[in-house]
């Protein structure tokens, strides 16, 4: 079933990223972390903090200018703007790095856990009996994630999976596996794990290419019936 604990609950890992060792006929399959660029874009939108500074700064030169100010003053305006977008910035990084440091995406034979936390770690358990569906959403060469609808949530909030979880899904939240290398490999792993283990309800289609349709997710889509 689909639980939520911490590691005071777990007592430790015994297996890197689950916090019981796996019983006896479930095998590991994979086990990987978000990149930690791709995970400060898509999960901390730093291009669009960028983005902000770039134009408030620009919004208030405009105003220096228009108010006869000195070229020494708009100079003094630039660097400050540049110095706190430097710092704004560099913080997401630094969090995005250790948020991906802290996490660990496995797929064994029977579920898919999420370990994630900081400062307190805590562990998803997905068992495949609850996966709806799983897409792949690409983006670059190699990098993407994986989207993970349930059937029910056992409980899980929102606030609970981020940034692990798909942005906006806020009533009916759907766990994720972000920013991941060789996305589309783990997503095949991901596919033949669910076949193997419920053949005759799950199907595995490719999606639809993204230039056919917007926003269209670029991968392979395993749904069970």
């Amino acid at each position: 079933m689909i639980k939520l604990h911490d590691e005071e609950e777990s007592g430790g890992e015994p297996v890197r990223g689950l916090p019981q060792a796996l019983p006896e006929g479930e095998q590991l399959l994979w086990q990987g972390s978000p990149g930690t660029l791709a995970f400060a874009i898509h999960a901390f939108h730093i291009r669009f903090v960028m983005a902000y500074f770039v134009i408030a700064t620009g919004w208030r030169l405009a105003n220096l200018d228009s108010t006869g100010a000195t070229g020494l003053e708009m100079s003094r305006v630039a660097i400050n703007s540049g110095i706190g977008a430097a710092v704004g910035l560099g913080l997401l990084v630094l969090i995005a790095w250790a948020m991906a440091r802290a996490t660990v995406y496995t797929i064994t034979s029977k579920r898919v856990v999420l370990r994630y936390g900081v400062a307190i770690r805590k562990y998803v358990n997905l068992p495949f009996d609850q996966i709806a569906s799983a897409d792949m959403r690409r983006y670059g060469k190699d990098k993407g994630d994986i989207v993970l609808a349930m059937t029910q949530t056992g409980g899980l909030g929102y606030l609970k999976l981020w940034p692990h979880v798909r942005p906006m899904r806020i009533n009916a939240p759907q766990p994720m596996l972000r920013s991941l290398t060789g996305a589309e490999t783990v997503a095949r792993i991901l596919a033949n794990a669910m076949i193997a283990h419920a053949p005759n309800r799950v199907t595995v289609t490719p999606a639809a290419p993204a230039r056919q349709a917007v926003n269209a997710p670029s991968g392979l889509t395993a749904r069970a019936t």
